[in-house]
């Protein structure tokens, strides 16, 4: 009876009882509030979907070069060996030992003695885990290691996701530099134009006037584009791990549009790295805190060590060994445990409340690439009308000014509303493929925990 007694009264003084914040559960949508059309499972490399053998090849280098993926590699590796630490204290520690010794002394009868002495020697130790403290804390470190896994994989779709985006934003770039260019020619032309009839008479001096301020503000927008191109270089380049250099890229408008992933709002817990490290942090600090609960209650130690005494002075060796344990029971620690058991009590509201706005920050940015692909798609057939409208009007007024229908400011008017609808355009597709990215990297970007959960414990 009292062998059943003695635990339950151990386990009621596991430490004092520690106040958490209540946090409430985040309540899964039945489906997204956007529908943006047809869906197909996403793959873990998404961006190969786009068709861009280049843009396939600096993700792939960036994933096997980049500096902020190889530190989270680093806390991985620092996670697990924390772990294998945490681990050991389960098991028994054995040492070996040996000392030896070369003396002269003094005998009783006065009589000088010499002897060669050695001992070599075993220690064994072993703290028994009573109650699961050991156990505890095996555990928060192993989901610390896991966290620190989801963590890496968590940096890995960033880095591929920002890679994608500003190759995306790149090509972009050259699309707006291409328009630039283009209307450049336009304008020179029509600069052309204008000084011809300008010297035969036929125009005002106003109209080229007029074409040559048209021209230099066009030429302005070259430089502009062309550095903000060096910088985006630069930038991915950078992501890459390597120096800045000039990247090798398709087009814009070869770049296909893969479908949408698939999947419910449910699925984004399993989806998401950071969710899942969020997820493994609560685990952790649960695991902690029942350890430092456990504090309070005594620990129990083994200790035993074994051995032989050798001498020159001894006809044999002689075996020496010993065994012990001890209870520590503590009893008077100044608010140390207690202290201990509070911070960990706030260690844990503090990775509680992470979990939850790790899910509905999820839940958020999900709903807003979904929303950003639809409106952007809708937008692009707009401007694309509006393009078409606009380059019809501007060959309708060259053709009206050319006869001497209609006054250049006719012509230059459809010229600059020209320009803003192809740049409009260009930056609405280019806005469009950086949403896709977006929203591969808000549904988790492929990613499965299968291979961490898969893992023993």
């Amino acid at each position: 009876m009292r062998a059943l007694i003695l635990p339950l009264l151990l386990a009621g003084c596991a430490g004092p009882a520690v106040e958490m914040a209540k946090v409430e559960p985040v309540q899964s949508l039945a489906a997204w509030r956007t529908d943006a059309g047809p869906t197909a499972p996403l793959d873990r490399d998404w961006w190969i979907g786009f068709g861009d053998p280049a843009l396939t090849a600096l993700v792939e280098r960036a994933l096997a070069n980049n500096a902020d993926i190889g530190v989270a590699a680093g806390r991985v590796r620092e996670a697990r060996a924390n772990e294998m630490l945490a681990r050991s204290q389960l098991l028994p520690t054995l040492d070996a030992g040996i000392g030896g010794s070369r003396s002269r002394s003094v005998n009783p009868f006065g009589k000088a003695v010499e002897q060669s002495a050695a001992q070599p020697q075993i220690q064994a130790a072993y703290e028994v885990d009573l109650f699961g403290r050991l156990a505890d804390q095996r555990s928060a470190a192993r989901d610390a290691w896991l966290a620190s896994q989801a963590a890496r994989d968590s940096v890995r779709l960033a880095v591929a996701s920002a890679v994608a985006g500003g190759y995306v934003t790149l090509l972009g770039l050259d699309a707006r530099l291409a328009v630039a260019r283009q209307t450049l020619a336009a304008r020179a032309d029509s600069l052309k134009v204008a000084t011809s009839r300008v010297r035969t008479g036929y125009s005002p001096k106003l109209e080229l006037q007029q074409a040559q301020a048209e021209y230099d503000a066009t030429a302005q927008i070259v430089p502009q584009i062309e550095l903000a191109i060096a910088r985006q270089e630069n930038g991915l380049s950078v992501l890459t791990g390597e120096a800045p250099a000039t990247i090798a890229r398709g087009r814009l408008d070869r770049l296909a549009e893969p479908a949408l992933p698939d999947g419910l709002p449910s699925d984004l817990l399993r989806r998401r790295p950071d969710i899942a490290r969020a997820e493994y942090q609560l685990a952790a600090a649960d695991a902690s805190l029942a350890a430092a609960r456990k504090r309070f209650l005594p620990q129990l130690r083994l200790t035993g060590s074994a051995g032989a005494a050798l001498s020159t002075l001894l006809a044999d060796p002689i075996g020496i060994w010993s065994i012990g344990g001890s209870i520590l029971a503590p009893l008077f620690e100044g608010g140390r445990l207690t202290g201990q058991a509070e911070a960990a009590g706030a260690q844990r509201d503090q990775a509680a409340f992470a979990y939850r706005q790790a899910v509905l920050v999820g839940f958020r940015e999900v709903e807003d690439a979904l929303a950003a692909v639809k409106r952007l798609d809708e937008q692009r057939g707009f401007a694309t009308s509006q393009r078409d409208a606009l380059a019809e009007g501007l060959r309708l007024a060259t053709n009206r000014y050319r006869e001497g229908y209609s006054p250049y400011l006719e012509q230059l008017d459809a010229q600059r509303g020209l320009l803003g609808a192809e740049l409009s355009l260009v930056q609405i597709r280019s806005d469009a493929l950086a949403a896709r990215v977006q929203l591969y990297q808000a549904m988790g970007g492929g990613w499965s925990p299968q291979a961490i959960a898969a893992m023993p414990r």
